[in-house]
């Protein structure tokens, strides 16, 4: 069988025989109506809020936080729908990057589609720096001792219009709703306090419940408990066109996402497979960083000593740079945990799952990084998927089968018939 995988904006194909493969994984099929009318739905019939158009009534500045180029989030759809009633308001945006680095051009034209030059044009969009101190304010403690520094146009805005997605994410549970302020436009001190947490056991894909790192960010969300907030959130089916909405209050348009995500993006498989190739498609490609995702949800479909192969154009390179230093120094995985232990830098948590990871398994690639690079992180690296199929295969035996997820990014894996599974049914 001939087989089609995401590479960046194009294809690769290699060739399988049938046997061989256990499963080609997208996310779930599901029936989209039309876009637009899902949108204005939401708008209409919000939880817990009054309509949109009520919300945006009245003086002051509205703040639009929306998502980087990082996310599939269609934000110039949503725009689509509602700018007639921003037009001639007066708002700004501003793109929660959390700890990332500010946009590409081609990012920014992803995010915005039509609307960037008239944006820019009024100097209307603004991009989060987590490291510009003198752009956050302190607004309080959570209970676990976050200390919530955000930055200061949220604080100075009247009011505050979030527009997200909600898909599965690998240590917060689910991306979306509150992940807007924190890590969205919290600073970098505040991202680190939190994320810190995501080194503990219940920080996992699908849990809400009892998961550290969300219930940080719900808590920390407290600081802002005066100030009015309108969430927009979106779930997106395999073909990137929006199957659900949900609009209104933060924490309960969020929580009505989450089951529509469900749907979508939790696939159950039948038994775990020696050989797991795990795609990071476009935008999640953008670099290592992010393409991380894919093999953290590609585990759950693997046997211990199988061969997880990432495939990523990771087209801007390795990203975040401190979990590629913390690898690259250490001579093992059990080297990599152990410096952890001893300390926690932002970025960490990256390299604390991909040295799990490799504690149980072969981690393979196929990007367009150096070879070197990846060595040095005890990934081994393939100029091409056909290249890198074919000697997994080998290795592994006649037996062995290879399940292919398509969109490793999102997608999670869920083995109803292994009782020790990793992955769970969402809490």
């Amino acid at each position: 069988m001939d087989i089609c995988v995401p590479y960046g904006r194009e294809e690769i194909m290699a060739r399988v025989a049938d046997d061989r493969i256990a499963g080609i994984i997208h996310p779930n099929p599901v029936e989209c109506r039309d876009e637009g009318a899902t949108l204005r739905s939401a708008l209409a019939h919000t939880l817990d809020s009054p309509t949109f158009s009520e919300f945006l009534a009245g003086k002051g500045k509205t703040l639009f936080i929306v998502n980087d180029g990082t996310r599939p989030t269609p934000t110039a759809k949503v725009l689509n729908i509602i700018w007639d009633d921003i037009r001639d308001g007066n708002f700004d945006f501003i793109i929660a990057t959390g700890a990332h680095r500010a946009p590409t051009e081609e990012e920014f034209r992803f995010i915005f589609g039509k609307y960037l030059e008239p944006l820019r044009r009024k100097n209307r969009i603004f991009v989060h720096d987590a490291k510009k101190a003198d752009e956050m304010e302190f607004i309080g403690t959570s209970s676990n001792g976050t200390e919530m520094r955000v930055n200061k146009r949220a604080l100075q805005a009247e009011r505050i219009v979030i527009i997200g997605s909600v898909e599965p994410h690998y240590f917060a549970g689910y991306t979306g709703g509150r992940k807007s302020f924190l890590p969205g436009l919290a600073s970098y001190e505040t991202i680190t306090m939190n994320h810190k947490y995501a080194l503990r056991p219940k920080a996992k894909a699908l849990a809400l419940k009892g998961n550290p790192v969300h219930e940080d960010m719900i808590d920390a969300l407290k600081t802002l408990k005066d100030k009015k907030i309108f969430s927009i959130q979106v779930v997106l089916d395999s073909k990137r066109r929006i199957y659900a909405a949900t609009a209104g209050n933060i924490i309960t348009s969020m929580d009505a996402a989450v089951e529509a995500a469900n749907r979508v993006f939790v696939v159950d498989i039948p038994r775990k497979e020696d050989i797991v190739v795990s795609v990071a498609p476009y935008p999640m490609d953008v670099d290592l960083y992010q393409s991380q995702k894919a093999l953290d949800n590609g585990k759950l479909a693997l046997r211990e000593g199988g061969i997880l192969i990432l495939v990523s154009r990771c087209r801007t390179g390795i990203g975040d740079d401190a979990f590629y230093q913390l690898l690259s120094s250490c001579a093992s995985p059990r080297e990599v945990m152990a410096n952890i232990e001893g300390e926690y830098k932002l970025g960490w948590h990256k390299a604390a799952k991909m040295a799990e990871i490799a504690l149980w398994a072969e981690v393979w690639a196929v990007t367009d990084l150096a070879p070197d690079v990846l060595k040095k992180i005890s990934i081994r690296p393939f100029s091409s998927l056909q290249v890198a199929l074919d000697a997994a295969l080998e290795s592994k035996g006649p037996e062995a089968r290879a399940l292919f997820l398509m969109d490793g990014s999102l997608t999670v894996p869920n083995n109803e018939n292994d009782p020790s599974r990793q992955c769970m049914k969402p809490t």
